[in-house]
């Protein structure tokens, strides 16, 4: 009997182990994308599965702890962007940038949509030698594909500081979605999307 007990005691610990060593595995990471509005490129990524959840911010440029008065105006460096934290276990860094690329016009080099300037522009900021290959071997294999008409101006850049946006922009898709449904709309972006990758 004690030694029954003992083998079902083994059983269980070497099933805790095991459990804990497969949480250990599944990690949150983060990847950062510009795709033109921060308010659209975070209400697209946070309804990707094994999305976490998405920041918006700014990125790229020198000034530090930039508003986004100083940041829509141009010449500040920066672009708006979104830090999406993800579940690894749940979607690859590859899947979310294949998502990403179905979200924006790479070809744009002058804005994205109606939105126009660098501080507009479409870039994924890598923050690992891992995440940098996989983001040019996806450019290049979107580029041989003869899927676009034209050239992909997306950059593939290191990633610098990620500035968090001012409270008010967060989940601007939620807490305002008349206004956010009406901007999306007006801008033409899903009008665009639909011609360049189809419904």
């Amino acid at each position: 009997m004690i030694k029954k007990l003992s083998s079902v005691a083994s059983i269980v610990t070497f099933s805790l182990c095991s459990f804990a060593a497969l949480n250990s595995i599944a990690e949150e990471q983060t990847a950062i994308f510009a795709g033109g509005c921060f308010w659209c490129t975070e209400s697209d990524f946070e309804k990707l599965d094994g999305v976490i959840s998405a920041a918006s911010g700014y990125i790229g440029g020198q000034l530090k702890n930039p508003t986004y008065k100083q940041v829509s105006a141009g010449g500040s460096g920066h672009t708006e962007a979104v830090e999406v934290v993800f579940d690894d276990q749940a979607v690859s860094y590859a899947e979310l940038v294949e998502y990403f690329w179905k979200t924006i016009d790479p070809t744009d080099a002058g804005g994205q949509f109606c939105d126009r300037g660098q501080q507009y522009r479409s870039e994924i900021f890598y923050q690992t030698e891992s995440q940098r290959s996989i983001a040019e071997a996806s450019k290049k294999a979107l580029a041989a594909s003869g899927l676009l008409a034209s050239a992909i101006a997306t950059k593939i850049t290191a990633a610098s500081t990620f500035y968090p946006a001012e409270e008010y922009h967060q989940d601007y898709y939620l807490k305002n979605s008349i206004r956010y449904n009406y901007y999306r709309w007006g801008c033409g972006r899903d009008k665009r999307l639909a011609e360049l990758w189809g419904k």
